[in-house]
């Protein structure tokens, strides 16, 4: 019985030691940062082979500009409160203007990027043809409701979630209550913390469901569906 017992005891001991280790390791693990910058995971959904000569423009470029754009827009290049990072231009030609009104020729570009601008815009249906006028294909992506519901980021900055259905995007007007999101900090906290969480990792590798992410050619179709009730169509 002493013997069963101090057995016992050992296997008590030396699983408390395993799990205080795996606690003390979890901790020491550095955290998950982002990258930079959003290329690293747009990369794999943007099938489009960029060739030498071709003009590619980055709509809201701010501090993160395509790597392959040949010019900027952007409706500021000081901070707003929909932007905090410093704007970088890396030696590129910069033009200050208003997605709903883009001082360009028709099909004046090859490709055109607008990436987390358009759940900004007052609308989305002139925003959306403006960029089809000026090329004839980009790539388009904003936040997801998930996205903007846990982060809790989105009351005051945003008017819209998005939903990519084929070659269809649909707007959805924000109630008061969708804005105010999880009413919290703690996600955001802990996705961007210093210390390790697992969340930091769920986070950085699902960045399709965080983003409403599409590539268009040619053509692209919009439905606006407003609190009101009413419904626009490009």
């Amino acid at each position: 019985m002493v013997r069963t017992s101090s057995n016992g005891l050992i296997r008590r001991l030396v699983r408390g030691i395993r799990e205080r280790l795996h606690i003390i390791s979890f901790v020491l693990r550095p955290a998950v940062r982002p990258s930079d910058s959003r290329y690293a995971y747009q990369r794999q959904f943007i099938r489009h082979q960029f060739k030498p000569g071709e003009r590619v423009l980055d709509i809201g470029s701010g501090g993160d500009p395509f790597p392959h754009a040949t010019m900027l827009a952007d409706r500021y290049v000081e901070p707003t409160n929909h932007r905090i990072a410093r704007f970088e231009s890396l030696g590129k030609p910069v033009v200050i203007c208003d997605i709903h009104a883009l001082p360009f020729a028709d099909h004046a570009f090859d490709y055109v990027v607008a990436a987390h601008i358009l759940e900004h815009v007052d609308n989305p249906i002139q925003a959306c043809a403006e960029l089809q006028r000026v090329a004839s294909a980009g790539f388009v992506e904003t936040p997801t409701i998930l996205k903007d519901a846990l982060f809790a980021w989105a009351k005051g900055m945003h008017k819209w979630h998005v939903v990519a259905i084929a070659n269809r995007l649909v707007f959805f007007e924000y109630s008061p209550r969708q804005l105010e999101g999880i009413r919290s900090n703690a996600w955001h906290e802990l996705t961007f913390s210093s210390c390790y969480h697992p969340l930091q990792e769920a986070f950085d590798k699902n960045q399709d469901l965080f983003n409403v992410i599409m590539e268009w050619q040619d053509s692209f179709e919009v439905i606006v569906m407003k609190t009101d009730g009413s419904v626009q169509q490009l």
